[in-house]
């Protein structure tokens, strides 16, 4: 079966109205322009023959229902169909606190977009003849009623019996967390695993067995896709903060293999806001201060505060520049063990070679993962 689509990606766009805002000292991204920025990706993605739109969670600050009522609205109002998921900003309670949600209440919200059975927060739709998406929620509440990343057993469940019942199907994944590792040893770092799904092992696996190898995540807030055993994650940057990206793909199919275009734009500047990304970019790096001292001097670093504090001058912008994409880090001045643990944040190889696949890239995509290793399934640019 011939495929040909194209479809487009606005990440985490945090929408909030005005007097929804409120500040809050270390937070990295400009909720501020949460509308106006994706009224202007709106308008752009107007001219292009879109399929569809994938919203892959965050989609306001903290669940207020007025935020998610006015993007409910928006997305009536777009001429291609929107599929959404929560992330952990949606529904940061079980129950509703007056200001969020709670977390049984998201479906409601979006039954025109994706949740035609708004008893459960996953959903599987039919996007064209052929190509259907599985939207996932990773969002769960432990015993002490703090929000996890995990896919509970009866999801899994329903997953599996999902991809059985259409395994004839070319399948899109969308989840909030992370599947696969975007940062060196993300899973195990206490700062980054937050991030991942925890159990990711299990969802790769059952997603191997029925060679699914596209997945769409948000929630970490850069610009990135990574590879484990044929399946792509690709995570797409916040729409609020540093470099306020949007994503468009197309799929194709070119003499009996499918590949994958993927295409990264962004929002330069909206009203009153006319240097955004400069001041987007100043601003993440006045605020990483407190983030680069416990990257410096956690595992497997563990420098002193005094050694820290010589070195995060020179790493003043090291998450803008990874949350841009494609960076690769010269940091020869530092001590051997450091420069070593920065530079492999870059966009590189095993080998240390520049790999920029982050932003503009060609995957391609055999009949079966066992025919698709992580070298020759990577991008040509």
């Amino acid at each position: 079966m011939s495929l040909h689509f194209r479809f487009a990606i606005v990440s985490d766009p945090h929408i909030a109205l005005p007097h929804t805002i409120w500040e809050h000292p270390n937070r990295f991204h400009l909720v501020e322009v949460s509308i106006p920025a994706i009224e202007t990706i709106f308008e752009r993605l107007s001219h292009l023959n879109l399929d569809f739109l994938l919203l892959p969670g965050d989609l306001t600050q903290h669940g207020e229902a007025e935020n998610h009522t006015w993007l409910a609205k928006r997305l009536a109002q777009l001429p291609y169909p929107a599929y959404v998921i929560p992330g952990n900003h949606d529904v940061p309670v079980l129950h509703s606190d007056g200001r969020s949600i709670g977390w049984a209440d998201f479906p409601h919200y979006y039954t025109a977009f994706g949740y035609d059975q708004p008893e459960q927060l996953y959903y599987t739709r039919s996007l064209l003849p052929g190509v259907r998406l599985i939207g996932l929620n990773s969002n769960q509440f432990d015993a002490e009623g703090n929000l996890i990343g995990r896919l509970d057993d009866a999801q899994l469940e329903w997953l599996r019996q999902t991809l059985t019942e259409f395994r004839h199907d070319f399948i899109l994944v969308m989840i909030h967390h992370n599947v696969v590792e975007h940062l060196p040893q993300q899973s195990h770092h206490r700062l980054g695993r937050r991030y991942m799904l925890e159990n990711a092992p299990a969802l790769r696996s059952l997603l191997r067995e029925f060679g699914v190898q596209l997945v769409f995540t948000g929630h970490l807030h850069i610009q990135d896709i990574a590879v484990d055993q044929g399946i792509y994650d690709i995570t797409t940057g916040s729409l609020v903060s540093y470099p306020h990206p949007y994503r468009v793909l197309s799929l194709h199919d070119d003499y009996g293999d499918r590949w994958l275009q993927v295409e990264s734009s962004r929002v330069e500047s909206v009203p009153g806001w006319e240097t955004l990304q400069h001041t987007s970019r100043e601003f993440m790096s006045e605020r990483s201060h407190p983030f680069i001292i416990r990257l410096l001097t956690d595992a497997p670093l563990n420098l002193s505060v005094a050694e820290a504090e010589k070195l995060a001058p020179d790493l003043r912008y090291f998450w803008a520049d990874i949350a841009n994409g494609d960076t690769v880090f010269d940091l020869a001045h530092f001590p051997p063990a450091a420069r070593q643990y920065f530079e492999r944040f870059g966009a590189v190889k095993r080998d240390g070679t520049p790999h920029p696949i982050d932003n503009m890239a060609k995957l391609l995509f055999r009949q079966r993962i066992s025919q698709c290793a992580d070298e020759t399934c990577q991008k040509l640019k």
